[in-house]
């Protein structure tokens, strides 16, 4: 018995049971599609409706079904998923105009929106749904970040507009997690290898997004020009260029010459920058609510770093309070907290761990690392105590937080190595556990929280191994378990309160700032809107001006 199950906010997911959903009106559903329909089949102006903007590196190879160096904004410019995420919370159809969920939870039936084809006008249905379901599990192990992914079954394609995702057992953030940029969005059988096997590479990008691909240079830019077959709204500009500028000084004087019409991101130019241009009136600024939490990652098979007390002391030897106001000018609040409140089951009001030099020093001596008369780095055993803090070089509000981080945790002792590596140096490192210590954030909308608390467990994730060492580590891993499993919400909230408190408690992820994305435009653009999840592209809601 199935029961349907449309347009359901995030917040009612998680509010009631997976096993007793209720009826919501599939008439909603089919009414967003004929209006996207409806748009989609007025006459569009020809013209030249172009905006540059800039991307610290190059796309990549634009692979649904891979990472990096595939960028995110660029992905979900030209692939789609079943169900899309609101701001707010709210799962929506997308690729699928509806679905059900069997009363065990362990069966989603999708109904595939009709009349949807890819950039190359192929038709998207249920079998192409499967194909693509099919080659992302032959290496699930590459995406065991997705709780759901281990749990699946199987796929059926029941027939040509029914799709069914099967569980071994009820997982509550499933629609969640079937939202997100990737691995889980699908590719037309022309960019498909003739093995089938993606992690390969694609032949080519063939989605059905808004977007294709038409022009690229590996490096230097990346040309992306409407979908003529887009199924669903077509948007208000014709085409958008990328081009590379990996440093963000460059990118600031680049938008000033009017070589690019946006500036848009996270960590895009520093906060310096951006106040700076935000108080030029020829250009218009925006900052988002908080999207994730910056974090500081504390590696505790690091034989330093696995002392409790060494954590609270590197804690307390900084004053988060004036690094964060001082490094991005007020424009990210400080973290107490390693979920912002708003995200589910934020934990709330926990006691901060504040500046306090002398119980840095205090916690150091306990711990056994003296500081001989006459040196400036503490020592035990011998050995130094030293670490290396690795950091993604492009990033133009972590550097600034490295340096303060080293310069301050000198005061008490410690010597602060920092290190900044390209992005895919950086994950490869952070995956296999290959760090000290880590600037992290958790994944956002639509990730958050079950994402991150997953990770929390994932054995084959940095997290995880970063966590090893903890005493409470085993204990932790079975409350991750329960809390991804269960229909019982009250029981749901216990846990994850647990988990955070537990977490606060042991000092070794450290929240440090809430992220905000921000964006400066010039006078080309008349309105921009953020995306309702972290990473994806926000070009199909411009407008320009006439």
């Amino acid at each position: 018995m199935f029961t349907s199950k449309t347009q359901t906010p995030l917040l009612i997911l998680l509010l009631i049971s997976i096993t007793l959903a209720a009826c919501s009106g599939t008439n909603n559903n089919n009414a967003d599609g004929n209006a996207a329909a409806k748009e989609n089949s007025e006459t569009i102006t020809p013209g030249n409706k172009t905006i540059t903007v800039s991307w610290p590196r190059d796309i990549g190879p634009m692979n649904p079904h891979v990472y990096n160096p595939s960028q995110l904004i660029a992905q979900s410019m030209i692939y789609e998923p079943l169900v899309n995420y609101n701001e707010g919370g709210e799962i929506v159809p997308f690729l699928a105009e509806s679905w059900a969920i069997s009363e065990d939870g362990k069966t989603y039936s999708f109904k595939i929106r009709q009349n949807v084809k890819y950039s190359d006008g192929t038709p998207f249905n249920a079998a192409s749904a499967k194909k693509n379901f099919d080659a992302i599990m032959i290496h699930k192990d590459n995406h065991s970040w997705l709780g759901f992914i281990s749990l699946l079954d199987k796929t059926e394609a029941v027939d040509e507009y029914t799709f069914n995702v099967v569980l071994k057992q009820a997982y509550y953030p499933t629609l969640q997690e079937l939202s997100v940029i990737r691995p889980v969005r699908f590719l037309g059988d022309a960019g498909f290898p003739d093995d089938g096997d993606t992690s390969k590479g694609v032949k080519k990008s063939v989605g059905t997004g808004p977007w294709t691909l038409t022009d690229y240079k590996t490096d230097e830019y990346a040309e992306f020009t409407r979908n003529p077959h887009y199924w669903g709204a077509q948007p208000k500009i014709d085409k958008v260029i990328f081009k590379i500028i990996p440093d963000g000084d460059t990118r600031v004087l680049a938008f000033e010459k009017g070589e690019l019409d946006l500036i848009y991101g996270e960590g895009a130019i520093s906060m310096d920058a951006f106040m700076q241009l935000q108080a030029n009136d020829d250009y218009s600024t925006q900052i988002s609510s908080p999207v994730a939490t910056r974090q500081l990652v504390m590696n505790t098979t690091n034989t330093a770093l696995s002392d409790k007390k060494v954590r609270l002391a590197l804690q307390h030897g900084f004053n988060k309070d004036a690094m964060v106001q001082g490094v991005t000018s007020g424009l990210e609040e400080t973290a107490d907290s390693l979920l912002s409140s708003n995200f589910p089951y934020a934990q709330k009001n926990p006691a901060p761990l504040g500046y306090d030099l002398e119980q840095a020093k205090a916690y150091l001596d306990e711990a056994g690392w003296a500081l001989p008369e006459g040196k400036a780095v503490r020592e035990k055993d011998g050995k130094q105590l030293e670490v290396e803090l690795i950091y993604e070089k492009s990033d133009q509000v972590i550097k600034p937080m490295a340096e303060t981080l080293q310069a301050e945790w000198a005061a008490i002792g410690v010597k602060l190595n920092i290190t900044g590596i390209e992005l895919t140096e950086q994950i490869k490192r952070f995956r296999a556990g290959q760090f000290d210590l880590y600037f992290f954030s958790n994944y956002g909308a639509p990730y958050d929280p079950s994402s991150f608390i997953h990770i929390v467990a994932e054995k084959s994730f940095g997290i995880a191994e970063a966590l090893a060492n903890l005493p409470v580590k085993e204990q932790l891993d079975q409350q991750v378990q329960e809390a991804l499993a269960t229909t019982d919400e009250n029981k749901r909230k216990e846990l994850y309160d647990a988990i955070q408190t537990t977490l606060h408690e042991e000092g070794a992820l450290v929240p440090i700032s809430y992220i905000r994305k921000n964006v400066v435009y010039n006078d080309k653009i008349s309105s921009f809107e953020f995306p309702g999840s972290r990473d994806d592209n926000p070009f199909s809601s411009i407008s320009l001006n006439p």
